[in-house]
């Protein structure tokens, strides 16, 4: 069966600055480490990028994949995946303190957990637990004028 949401994660990133590690048992997500031995079945999946038309209600019942990378390895991921539809989520304030040394941060780039959580509130999907161990949940909800309530446990 495939996931609702699978993430791509390169084992390069530090586990502990990883936004989405501690969702790798979370019901709604799978987690695949990159590179991978084998390319992993997403079926007819939308991959969440920053180009592309936005992400809507349109697109619920579809599987989302999201690119778990700096924004330099993502690009290198994506080639694995051109096979699927990008959407994008615009106007969603990040709060994450980005900085990368090659100035490759894209303007509409968001943590992989901000990005998940925006598009399943988008998808219609249970958003409970997702932001419980992000660091900067309460402001990152605050910068896109979402309730507190919206990721709580008790929210699913």
């Amino acid at each position: 069966m495939i996931s609702p949401v699978t993430i791509i994660r390169s084992v390069k990133e530090r586990k502990d600055r990883c936004t989405i590690w501690p969702l790798r048992t979370h019901p709604l997500v799978r987690v695949v480490g990159y590179p991978f031995k084998t390319k992993p079945e997403v079926g007819p999946a939308v991959l969440l990028w920053t180009d592309g038309p936005l992400l809507s209600a349109a697109d619920a019942g579809c599987p989302l994949v999201l690119l778990d990378a700096s924004w330099r390895r993502a690009l290198a991921m994506r080639s694995h995946f051109e096979g699927l539809e990008c959407r994008s989520l615009q106007g969603i304030r990040t709060a994450y303190p980005r900085c990368s040394r090659y100035g490759t941060d894209p303007d509409e780039g968001l943590a992989t957990v901000e990005a998940l959580f925006a598009a399943c509130r988008i998808l219609g999907l249970p958003t409970g637990g997702l932001l419980d161990h992000y660091v900067w949940a309460k402001e990152f909800l605050a910068a896109n004028g979402w309730n507190r309530s919206d990721f709580s446990k008790e929210a699913e």
